[in-house]
């Protein structure tokens, strides 16, 4: 699920690399030219320095010294004024160093804490169950109240001192040396990360604006499942069922295989659903309308039994995400060095380069595996696969229970937020954290009822509060519900873990979302057994291999279309939405037909575009898949093991860059062949 979506992307804005990479075997960074402080003067300073500071400081002071000039422009000051502040900010002794270190830390840690409280305030009544979202509500839920901050931070020089002393260092200078590093080096490095690039305010805020707007449209687009009708003018559905696409859509698609009477009939309705929402064919009446009756196959719709002249909802969906491509074009132009939002998302925010990632997929997606486990799935289901069968549930270990029986047990439980919020040390409990421990993560967290399917926030400051965002009906929480809020719950433990339990705040946080997704996941498969359930299947190891594997086998296909996506847009700037939108269904059956025709037939289909993320999240989709492979190890290494101190063990560490994290935890870089492993081993 979404997990401090619009912070995490701003940040991720503000964390761009100013720098390219060398060809040179030191891996020295090459820093992008900046007109008003010339080269002369850059070099002329940094001798300056080196000469009082000694040989020792000499890779700070170059680093330092050409990242000052990088982003020093006329309005800071005149070059002589330039060469003033170096010599006279540069700090070589290492106490007095760390003194700047601490008080940076600290200081970022108020702004940035108290920043975020006000952002996720203000943004309660458009995401929040309440009142009817008003006009100023969407102003307000749009508005960046950090958008100036690096505007003043550089105006006060506070930027400027943090970039001359805490030099930025490449992914491959972090890859190859951090291994080796300390964690105040590690540290250090972080805050050097966080002054290298210059983005105006109304850029920032631009962007904010934008994914807010895509969030209320994601958040708001519910289906009426109990006013769908069949040819037969019959109702599948309970009448209150309301479900927000994809999510909703997607887990009733799910349960529904345990219904052996009409479950196939409900499944073939939903994927029906699910391709009018992609190809927008789907009234625009019908979306979050009960007045409406609705037979998706036909596309007829009725008021009051009286058929209707539908009109689509056109390409509104593909105009959300045309936005979110324009606003990361114009974040392009200050960073020229990683032109473009891939670039940005994946050697930037992911620290994973995209052809690693996209070689990871392919891997698995063409594994002879793959044909295997579909037949086996087709074996149980007794029929031929259908495109819906990528979500298949089948190799999940429950009870011999409807979900209607799971959703009167935790109706029950959870009737309303402040329920779960109360059970939610008992859950940590149950999941072996002791009394105290358990006590002390459950009270920074409070459970809010969500618009949309729901979400984790985490605090940015220390001893605030995270919030744990799900979907409860007035009945009370359904399975669904529960479902997903155990999931957000595994956010939230990690983010009030790697906030307040690591050493320095700038090291607070995961390497990137797959790895709080890890932890998201690891809560999601015990959700039963945390409802009392006991798992007494002598195969559940090997359906867990399965069920992961399966469930990478979707996602990193929609992952893919996902990347393919932003590049044709990148590829195709001028794109109105209706060309988009026939790009993405292109794009969506390409990839179809090359890993998934073959074994799962229907081909041309269009059903991987399904998902949400694409268009109120942009580039997200991959961290579910390196997600789901980060905890399958993470589950390797804590079995037979305490759950709870192995990710005490694990999460600890904080943000170091990907590989460095798994290598410390689990010994291995991310990598697909434990699961595959596995899988051959299940199949046999």
């Amino acid at each position: 699920m979404k997990t401090k979506m619009i912070t995490l992307l701003i940040m991720m804005v503000l964390s761009l690399s100013l720098f390219a990479i060398s060809k040179s075997e030191n891996t020295q960074l090459i820093v992008n030219k900046n007109i008003y402080i010339e080269t002369t003067l850059a070099e002329q300073v940094t001798k300056s320095i080196i000469s009082v500071a000694g040989e020792n400081s000499r890779f700070r002071v170059e680093r330092g010294v050409a990242q000052v000039a990088a982003l020093w422009r006329k309005e800071d000051g005149t070059p002589d004024e330039f060469a003033t502040f170096c010599k006279s900010s540069f700090i070589a002794n290492d106490a007095q160093l760390q003194i700047l270190f601490e008080k940076l830390q600290r200081n970022l840690e108020i702004i940035s804490g108290y920043f975020h409280k006000i952002d996720l305030e203000l943004k309660e009544p458009v995401q929040l169950t309440g009142s009817e979202i008003t006009p100023v509500d969407e102003l307000f839920g749009g508005y960046d109240i950090s958008s100036h901050l690096d505007d003043d931070l550089f105006a006060n020089k506070t930027a400027f001192i943090t970039a001359l002393n805490f030099p930025c260092f490449s992914l491959e200078e972090k890859t190859k040396m951090g291994k080796q590093w300390t964690r105040l080096q590690w540290a250090y490095a972080r805050l050097g990360d966080r002054f290298i690039t210059r983005i105006p305010a109304d850029v920032l805020q631009n962007m904010s604006q934008v994914l807010a707007t895509a969030d209320a449209y994601i958040s708001a687009y519910n289906i009426c499942m109990g006013k769908l009708q069949n040819d037969k003018g019959e109702s599948l559905f309970p009448a209150e069922m309301k479900l927000i696409s994809h999510w909703g859509l997607r887990d009733e698609l799910k349960s529904d295989y345990s219904d052996k009477k009409r479950g196939q009939e409900k499944q073939e309705m939903i994927y029906s659903v699910m391709k009018r929402i992609i190809n927008q064919t789907i009234p625009a009446e019908v979306v979050n309308d009960e007045k409406y009756a609705w037979n998706p196959m036909s596309n007829n719709f009725y008021l009051a039994g009286k058929q209707m002249i539908a009109k689509p909802e056109s390409n509104k969906r593909y105009e959300v995400l045309l936005e979110n491509f324009k606003a990361n074009k114009e974040i392009d132009k200050y960073s020229p060095q990683m032109p473009n939002a891939l670039v940005r998302n994946f050697n930037g925010y992911l620290e994973i380069p995209q052809q690693d990632v996209e070689s990871l997929f392919k891997g698995l997606l063409t594994s002879p595996e793959v044909k295997k486990v579909a037949a086996l799935i087709q074996k149980r289901l007794g029929r031929k696969l259908r495109p819906y069968d990528i979500w298949y549930n089948g190799f999940k270990s429950k009870p011999d229970m409807t979900e209607d029986e799971l959703s009167q047990i935790t109706s029950k439980k959870y009737p309303n937020p402040k329920a779960m919020e109360a059970d939610l040390p008992v859950i940590l409990k149950k999941l072996g954290w002791n009394a105290d421990k358990a006590n002390q993560i459950a009270s920074l967290i409070k459970v809010d009822p969500a618009r949309g399917s729901g979400h984790a926030s985490g605090a940015v400051m220390r001893n605030d509060y995270a919030h744990l965002r799900t979907r409860i009906a007035p009945t009370g929480m359904d399975y669904k519900g529960y479902n997903i809020a155990i999931h957000e719950f595994g956010h939230n433990t990690e983010q009030t873990i790697t906030l307040n339990d690591v050493d320095y705040w700038m090291l607070n946080g995961v390497p990137n979302t797959a790895f709080t997704e890890a932890v998201a996941f690891l809560f999601q498969k015990r959700d039963l057994e945390l409802l009392g359930f006991q798992n007494s299947n002598s195969d559940a190891d090997k359906n867990l291999a399965l069920d992961d594997f399966w469930s990478c086998y979707e996602i990193m296909g929609v992952a893919l279309l996902d990347i393919a996506t932003w590049e044709w847009m990148y590829a195709h700037p001028d794109a109105t939405a209706l060309e988009l939108k026939e790009a993405v269904l292109s794009k969506s059956k390409e990839i179809w037909n090359s890993y998934y025709a073959g074994i799962m037939g229907g081909k041309d289909e269009t059903i991987l575009a399904i998902y949400s993320h694409m268009i109120d999240n942009p580039l997200y989709l991959s961290n579910y898949p390196i997600g789901h492979l980060i905890s399958f190890q993470v589950e390797g290494q804590i079995k037979g093991k305490s759950l709870s101190d192995e990710i005490q063990r694990m999460y600890t560490q904080g943000r170091l860059i990907p590989q460095v994290w798994m290598n410390n935890s689990v010994g291995k870089d991310i990598s697909a062949e434990p699961l595959l492993q596995a899988v051959r081993d299940a199949l046999k």
